[in-house]
Formats: C-alpha cells, sequence, structure tokens
C-alpha cells in the first residue's frame, strides 16, 4: 500500500485531473496527435488516473486504466530490472562478460582487448549499432518480425566496434535484445518467461505480457501512425528485451510504485541498484543508469523512460525526492509524442512542446524525384539511402525500416512518421549532391556517395 505521508516535496504537486484532461483534449481534439491517450499519476498519498478518446479510428470505446498498449522501448528497464535481480541473487555480476552467456561458438565483440559486459549493454555503452547490419524488414510495417536469432549471433560474431568498448554513449535497440537473450540464457527460461516469473508476478502485474490473446486482445488498443490510420502491431521475437512488452496503466503504475518504494518487494534492491551505477550521456545533467535515463534538475532526480512502436508511444517515469510518478501511454505513433505530458507533469517548469505547424505535399514529378535518388552519408556508420517508387520517395538510415517522406516543394521534404525534414541541395549535374537533415532541433549534412 501506498502510505499516506512521506518526507515534503521538493516541488509543487501535479495538477489536478481537471488540468490533466485539459492537456490531453487539446493534444487528442485540437492538434489530432492521437486517438486515445491514458495518464497515471502517483503521489504520496496516492495514485489516480486521467483518460481521454477512443480505443481505436475504427473503435469507439474509451480508452481506460486496463487498456493494453504497446510500450516498445519501457522493456529495457524491465531488462535492466532483470539484471540487477540476477546480480543481487548472485547469479551473475556486472562486469561479466557478455560471451559467457552466450551459445557456444558465438564470439562477442572485442576491441583493443576489452570485450563487451553486461554493464556496457545495460548503459548503452557497449559500441554496438542501434541495429545490425543485415537487419532487412521484409515488412517495413512489422520491421523487427523477421529478424532471427542466427541473424543475431551471425552479426555479433563478425562486428568490430567503431569505439572503445565502455567509454561512448551509443542508444542501441541492438544491445538490449542482445541483453535480454544473455540473462535468458543463464536463466534456462525463455524472456516473457523470465519477465513473468521475476517481475510482472512478484509486483501484481497481471496484464504485462509479449504474446497477447484472450480476453487481454479485447483490451488490446489499436495500433495508429501519424495520419491516425491504422497500422500494424510491433513483433520483436530475437530483440524482445528492447521493446516487446506490452503493458497497461495500472501494471505500470505498479512499476513506478515498486521503484519509489511505495510497493514492497524482493526487488527492491534491485530497482535501488539500477540507479548506482551511471554513466555519462554526453547530454547536460543526464546520465544513464541501467536501464533508466537519469538527469539532477532543481535539486530531485528525475528518472525516466520512453518507448515507441509504429503505432503506439508511451512514458513512465518518477522523480525520487518528491515521490510522484507518471505514466502516459497513447494508443498513435503521432509526430508530437507524448514525452513532453509525463515530463511536464512530473515537473511543470519542464514546457509542453508546441503543436507541430501543419504541413501540406505536394506532388513533385517521377523525373524530377529520380535526382534525389542516391545514398548520402552522414559518418561511416550512418548512410541514408533515398530511393523512388514511382513518383513516391522513400528514405532508409542504416539499420531502420524504410519510410515514405513527403515534399513541400521539389527540393524539401518531410516524414509523417517522425519529426524530420529534409532538404537537397543540388550539385549543378542535374542531380542533388548532398541532403541536410532536420531533426530533434540540430541540423546534419550529408554528401552523396559516389555511384556503385
Amino acid at each position: 500500500m501506498i502510505p499516506d505521508h512521506r518526507d515534503t516535496p521538493t516541488s509543487a504537486p501535479i495538477v489536478p485531473d481537471e488540468a490533466i484532461r485539459a492537456i490531453l483534449t487539446a493534444r487528442i481534439d485540437a492538434h489530432r496527435q492521437s486517438h486515445g491517450i491514458v495518464v497515471g499519476v502517483i503521489e504520496p498519498h496516492g495514485r489516480r488516473v486521467v483518460a481521454h478518446g477512443r480505443m481505436g479510428r475504427d473503435d469507439p470505446r474509451p480508452v481506460e486504466t486496463d487498456t493494453l498498449f504497446e510500450i516498445g522501448s519501457i522493456t529495457k528497464p524491465f531488462t535492466a530490472l532483470l539484471l540487477a535481480d540476477m546480480v543481487a541473487r548472485g547469479e551473475l555480476a556486472l562486469d561479466d562478460p557478455l560471451a559467457k552467456y552466450l551459445p557456444g561458438g558465438v564470439d562477442a565483440p572485442v576491441r583493443a582487448g576489452r570485450t563487451v559486459t553486461l554493464a556496457d549493454l545495460a548503459t548503452h555503452t557497449s559500441g554496438l549499432p542501434s541495429l545490425p547490419d543485415d537487419f532487412a524488414p521484409g515488412d517495413s510495417g512489422n520491421p523487427y518480425a523477421d529478424y532471427t536469432l542466427a541473424q543475431l549471433y551471425g552479426f555479433l560474431s563478425r562486428f568490430v566496434p567503431a569505439t572503445d568498448i565502455g567509454t561512448t554513449f551509443g542508444y542501441s535497440n541492438l544491445g538490449y535484445g542482445l541483453l535480454g537473450q544473455a540473462l535468458a540464457h543463464r536463466a534456462g527460461i525463455g524472456y516473457a518467461g523470465l519477465v513473468a516469473a521475476r517481475i510482472t508476478a512478484p509486483l501484481g502485474m497481471t496484464s504485462t505480457m509479449i504474446a497477447v490473446s484472450g480476453e487481454a486482445a479485447e483490451r488490446f488498443a489499436p495500433a495508429h501512425g501519424a495520419d491516425l490510420a491504422p497500422v500494424a502491431h510491433w513483433d520483436l521475437p530475437t530483440l524482445a528485451g528492447a521493446g516487446a512488452l506490452r503493458s497497461t496503466t495500472r501494471d505500470l503504475m505498479h512499476f513506478i510504485e515498486a521503484a519509489l518504494g511505495y510497493r514492497e518487494s524482493r526487488l527492491a534492491e534491485a530497482f535501488a541498484a539500477m540507479l548506482q551505477l551511471r554513466r555519462p550521456t554526453g547530454l547536460p545533467g543526464a546520465a544513464i543508469g541501467l536501464g533508466w535515463m537519469i538527469e539532477e534538475i532543481a535539486g530531485d532526480t528525475l528518472v525516466w523512460h520512453n518507448g515507441g512502436t509504429g503505432g503506439h508511444r508511451s512514458f513512465a517515469g518518477y522523480r525520487i525526492k518528491a515521490g510522484t510518478g507518471v505514466v502516459v501511454l497513447s494508443n498513435t505513433s503521432a509526430q508530437l509524442g507524448i514525452d513532453d505530458i509525463g515530463r511536464h507533469l512530473l515537473d511543470h517548469r519542464l514546457p509542453l512542446t508546441p503543436p507541430p505547424k501543419p504541413r501540406v505535399a505536394i506532388a513533385v514529378a517521377a523525373d524530377r524525384l529520380e535526382a534525389h535518388v542516391g545514398r548520402y552519408r552522414f559518418s561511416p556508420e550512418l548512410i541514408l539511402t533515398v530511393t523512388r517508387e514511382d513518383a513516391r520517395l522513400y528514405v532508409q538510415a542504416t539499420g531502420q525500416p524504410k519510410i515514405e517522406i513527403f515534399a513541400e516543394s521539389p527540393l524539401a521534404f518531410f516524414a509523417r512518421e517522425v519529426d524530420a525534414q529534409f532538404v537537397f541541395e543540388m550539385d549543378g549535374t542535374g542531380r542533388a549532391g548532398r541532403l541536410i537533415l532536420h531533426q530533434g532541433g540540430g541540423t546534419a549534412p550529408a554528401e552523396r556517395l559516389p555511384e556503385a
């Protein structure tokens, strides 16, 4: 049970339900950034849930506390909690080499005599890329579904990191998928069974799962893309530890309550350990613990993670001294997202993101689009491939799914699936010689590579 009191909070309490509902109403009804959003609030004196919207474009049922969502990368704190718990049980150590928990015949990356450890995987400092170089989805709508364990281990055995292991932060879905496989191998059971046995059952999380069937399927919110149209749910059989879990606001509130110490369990030591090992991310005031992003703000510590699949968005976080937590789940992977809602509720000084400016696509003739087709290099590890299918243009970054981009002018394009814009610069030969990417408030140029 949540206690009736706690130390004096370091900031104002989370705003009332009416204010939260106003935020959700604006995000859904005015800005059309989701079909349905559920917010869970945890405070020293109790918990509450505010929801607005519907299950889906074609499903008028309201979203609520037990609506099931894909939580994407919030799976990573679950994987890291498994690691911390296994360390607490004496089953392994953070500095154990990854190779110790791989099947025979599978090699782990080595650079300068240093091999990847479990801690490196859990803090995104392994030197592994976000995704393997042989990641080539047969279905871009469900991109992880056909990536096999044999492919994963094959990539691992030939990969050489470009940076020194354990030194540089580089967010890696591959690394967390691999960590999930290593922990399951050590435990002798599958990843889903390990999560159930070690986390969800002890915490009373009855609606957190990978495979959805029976009654839970009736509560599983349909997925929607940025245009609010239905898209496929994602499956991650091989990289499950990176983002395969589905959950509800009720269950994730249990998880955050346990992290805050409001919900008693034998996982208390493991939750605390997730914050003890911290490595820099390169961002001011931000570090990475075991699975959690950690920021020091105004005398308090903000601990959080977000998630996104092709059709859902998620956020979960808490403040240690204030004793508050927030869960936000959305059934739409829209441009504006929901991270700002979660962060703003945890600390009102963190602003809500202004609604995106409406972008209008125009038609561009296929022969003019052909001038942009090619490969553009941002770095040795990151190449953006531009392809054309009739009068439609697509981009695909190294190790990522292909997405369509839309013209605002013959040289300026935008994506609907992510907040990114692409500007082509012509080189005088009738072809684009350079591409400028605008994303996340930053700008990155890429030169066209010569034709093979």
